[in-house]
């Protein structure tokens, strides 16, 4: 299956009673990054098929319906800033990349922060930058963040995270513990700095390592 393919079939006719993806920049975005190239070589046939992969030390690369789906969730407009933690080997922040954002990405484990640039340069995302470090911290050099994107579950947001968000800004991560019920959420701060929680599904993600892991 190839991207054209991926896009039709998996995206704008979901199966499984799956929500459709609308946004037409998300779409196309997603038609554009090529995944394979953000997966182990011999994964590489199955770039395009709908299921997470894994992509070694002990992390998997999101489906593509899951990448698209929260991809729209964040709205994202060209120029925006956006973190994300918890980088695997670059997918999800190529996709971010192509929909105009100026991307930020932490990866804890130096294997993969050093993937993902490879994998980045090689897509043409040269401007994202990466970082290897615990995400729990967030970037502080660079906020304030208007979306902020957690790839991997944990019970709670780490406070650092909702710091570094920008007032109007959005905030999405699986939230619930591992082996447990984890719902995609978002949290969006208003101008006065309040947060405001909206659960959107149910989902099942690797764990946050670092800091703001579960114990």
């Amino acid at each position: 299956m190839g991207r054209a393919a991926m896009v039709e079939e998996q995206l704008v006719h979901p199966a499984d009673g799956r929500e459709p993806i609308r946004d037409a920049r998300v779409l196309e975005a997603m038609g554009r990054v090529p995944r394979s190239r953000f997966l182990p070589e011999p994964l590489r046939d199955l770039a395009y098929e709908d299921q997470p992969l894994p992509i070694g030390c002990g992390q998997t690369i999101s489906q593509p319906y899951l990448v698209a789906f929260v991809a729209q969730l964040l709205d994202l407009q060209p120029g925006e800033r956006l973190l994300e933690v918890g980088l695997g080997t670059g997918y999800q922040a190529a996709v971010f990349h192509a929909l105009g954002a100026k991307v930020y990405g932490v990866e804890i484990l130096p294997r993969l922060a050093d993937r993902a640039r490879r994998s980045l340069r090689a897509a043409g995302c040269r401007d994202v930058e990466v970082r290897a470090g615990d995400g729990a911290d967030g970037w502080p050099a660079h906020a304030p963040y208007d979306a902020i994107v957690v790839s991997a579950a944990a019970s709670a947001v780490a406070p650092a995270l909702l710091d570094q968000l920008a007032p109007g800004g959005r905030l999405v991560a699986p939230l619930g513990p591992p082996g447990g019920e984890q719902l995609l959420c978002v949290l969006r701060k208003d101008a006065g700095g309040e947060v405001r929680r909206d659960d959107v599904m149910a989902v099942a993600f690797v764990p946050l390592a670092g800091a703001a892991a579960d114990p």
